[in-house]
């Protein structure tokens, strides 16, 4: 297990770039790997950045183990608007970022927080993304679980983890569907992967959940 606070972020290289996109300008913070085998490409929720916890948790985390992190902000969120575009619009603008993560020349696993896990669940197969981590996976608005969005998760058509708080109120773990995936339940969790002060983990704890999930599952890709 690797402990969040044990990772010392002055051994991770970090630079930006900023990627013209047709919804806009995009930036991605790049957290790479000395000898990367892997990228993972990362996009922020509707309702936050690429400062997320489980986001700056992976990026901390992962390239001691040979993958690039490259934390995406969608065009949105760069040119400081507070509500996200239409999930069209969020797919444009991941389609252009996809060849500045691709680049290295390394297989590309396309992952994204809540509604970035939505884009890349519906444009992986396009693109031709190694795989797909879904954090927090929106499977229904809050009390709406007819308003399933099960669909964009099974039709990925690459292999696939998603990471879902226990107690998130956009879909519990038990409320998702049968299909080709991995499953992680982050005890307690909400949708930010929160847990109470007095839960069964301290919030670090559920951060490593994380984080050892993702180690080994993308171990698993080979």
């Amino acid at each position: 297990m690797t402990k969040i606070s044990d990772v010392s972020e002055t051994s991770v290289s970090e630079t930006a770039e900023t990627v013209e996109t047709d919804a806009g300008t995009a930036r991605i913070t790049w957290h790479r790997a000395a000898d990367a085998r892997l990228v993972l490409a990362v996009s922020h929720g509707a309702g936050g950045g690429v400062d997320a916890r489980d986001l700056r948790a992976l990026a901390a985390v992962l390239p001691a183990h040979g993958v690039s992190v490259a934390l995406v902000e969608q065009p949105w969120r760069v040119a400081g608007k507070k509500v996200a575009p239409a999930p069209r619009t969020l797919d444009v603008g991941w389609r252009g970022i996809w060849p500045a993560v691709a680049e290295p020349g390394l297989p590309v696993i396309s992952g994204g927080r809540s509604a970035g896990a939505r884009v890349a669940c519906r444009t992986a197969l396009e693109l031709g993304a190694a795989a797909v981590l879904a954090l927090s996976f929106p499977l229904h608005p809050p009390g709406r679980p007819e308003k399933s969005r099960a669909g964009e998760l099974l039709g990925a058509g690459v292999p696939t983890l998603v990471v879902q708080g226990g107690n998130d109120p956009f879909g519990k773990p038990g409320e998702f569907p049968e299909g080709g995936y991995g499953l992680v339940e982050v005890p307690s969790g909400d949708h930010g992967f929160a847990v109470p002060k007095r839960g069964d983990i301290t919030q670090e704890q559920a951060l490593e959940v994380i984080t050892d999930a993702v180690v080994v599952w993308m171990g698993s890709l080979g």
